[in-house]
């Protein structure tokens, strides 16, 4: 940064338009360190942004009277929640948060193969495809 740069002080600051606006912002944050070792730091992280979107975003949301938004934005907290309740037991977290709920990974890994015939009777074997 150049010496006597200074940025404006309202540009320092993510400022979310409206409520959902505010809930992609979490949810893209949570989904950036839901993997990490917990860490104390990690935790107190964590706590904050529970009480932004239990006190900020909640009353944002009340305001507008939209209460599909606001079932999305209680079953996000509660998936937050959980996050914290299941990694202080020392569990992994499998899984992400999308459309503002937890989403289990559920995608396993498939192979295809292919047989090859050996020289040999009963002499098979298996190799993956490329």
């Amino acid at each position: 940064m150049k010496e006597g740069f200074k940025m404006p002080e309202q540009d320092r600051f993510y400022q979310p338009q409206n409520a959902k606006d505010a809930m992609r912002f979490v949810q893209k944050l949570f989904n950036q360190y839901n993997q990490a070792p917990l860490t104390e730091e990690l935790v107190a992280y964590h706590q904050k942004l529970l009480a932004y979107l239990t006190n900020d975003v909640t009353v944002e949301v009340q305001k507008q009277g939209n209460s599909e938004q606001a079932a999305k934005l209680n079953g996000m907290i509660v998936a937050m929640q959980d996050w914290l309740k299941i990694r202080v037991s020392g569990k992994p977290y499998a899984g992400k948060m999308q459309h503002f709920k937890f989403m289990p990974d559920q995608q396993q890994t498939t192979f295809k193969q292919r047989t090859i015939k050996g020289s040999k009777p009963n002499n098979l074997r298996t190799s993956p495809r490329r």
